[in-house]
């Protein structure tokens, strides 16, 4: 595992079975900050590298096998797994959290001004989101499916009105970059979701589902930043060269 140090954080993500489960329980960025080195990322979590290297090694292991080897299959395959999986996901959550948020700012609102903030943060974080979704959806998604069909035909791809797929990949990921300080503010305000004393049962229902939200938006955001966009991007490089 030692020459796992000088890989990135992406890269361990894709490689290890269940690296993610470790990162999300120690807090390391793996998705919006995947391209940076481990080290780097641990020095950013105020963790050793050593026994970020040791919980890998302990803990990232399948507990079942992965239904699905996103790295090689279909990149259709892939964008209907996000679809049907983290977009619809985020768009039923939004709708469940937004009343349970009103719902608990109104009762405890007043002894914990950190729910009207994160409040605040949530409802900005989810109309972006559904802007965000509906970009991918209907413009960068549609894309990367008749881009694979050019190139499984062996023909040249169509022209892209955005000139290439790098460029709505770019906006996606700097929204991504968004949604992340949305969900590192979130967990900063909540004191990391900690139910405080005088808190009832909603209280603590928001919170579990907050850091269950950013788990799966963290997960969503890794598979496009670390794997869906990668691979249309060399997709689309590859089209260009033997066509060209």
């Amino acid at each position: 595992m030692n020459a796992a140090s000088e890989k990135t954080v992406r890269e361990l993500a894709i490689e290890i079975p269940n690296a993610t489960r470790v990162f999300e329980r120690l807090g390391i960025d793996y998705c919006c900050g995947g391209q940076r080195s481990l080290e780097q990322a641990c020095r950013a979590a105020s963790l050793s590298v050593e026994s970020v290297l040791a919980s890998l090694e302990k803990d990232a292991q399948p507990v079942a096998p992965e239904p699905r080897d996103w790295q090689g299959g279909m990149l259709a395959d892939l964008i209907d797994h996000i679809k049907a999986k983290h977009h619809r996901f985020v768009r039923e959550e939004s709708a469940r959290l937004l009343p349970l948020l009103d719902k608990v700012c109104k009762v405890h609102g007043a002894n914990h001004p950190e729910l009207l903030e994160i409040r605040e943060i949530f409802r900005a974080l989810a109309a972006e989101l559904a802007a965000h979704l509906m970009k991918e959806e209907r413009i960068l998604f549609p894309y990367i499916v008749r881009l694979e069909e050019s190139a499984l035909q062996h023909e040249p791809g169509l022209p892209a009105p955005f000139g290439s797929v790098q460029n709505p990949i770019h906006a996606m990921e700097h929204e991504h970059d968004s949604a992340g300080q949305a969900l590192r503010q979130m967990r900063q305000a909540s004191h990391d979701y900690a139910v405080p004393a005088d808190g009832c049962f909603s209280y603590g229902t928001l919170y579990q589902a907050l850091a269950a939200f950013e788990a799966d938006l963290h997960q969503h955001i890794h598979l496009e930043n670390n794997l869906l966009f990668p691979r249309a991007v060399e997709m689309e490089n590859s089209s260009k060269t033997s066509h060209s």
